[in-house]
């Protein structure tokens, strides 16, 4: 998975899959795979993505690029990588994480 630390925190490329049963996290290959509820109209499922995930990182997320796109790059504020690397190790030994 591509992960770049910046001054204001973690940048990270996902990919989103929208009208999902329910909101999950995955790593598939080099991907991180985040399925969301809602269908991707009027922004919802990017709201979704930024609320759900700063649950999950316990720090804020923005949508830096890729808004009307499945592939983004979002912003872990104030995140540093090895703090996430420590999140994810936990999702490969899961398979999935529900949040």
């Amino acid at each position: 998975m591509k992960m770049t630390q910046i001054t204001e925190g973690t940048l990270i490329k996902v990919v989103v899959k929208p009208k999902s049963n329910n909101f999950r996290i995955e790593q598939e290959e080099s991907n991180l795979l985040i399925h969301c509820r809602n269908p991707p109209e009027k922004g919802k499922t990017n709201k979704e993505l930024m609320k759900e995930l700063s649950k999950f990182f316990e720090h804020e997320v923005f949508i830096v690029s890729g808004l009307t796109s499945r592939e983004k790059v979002i912003l872990v504020k104030g995140a540093k990588i090895d703090e996430l690397e420590f999140l994810f190790s936990r999702l490969e030994s899961a398979g999935k994480c529900p949040t």
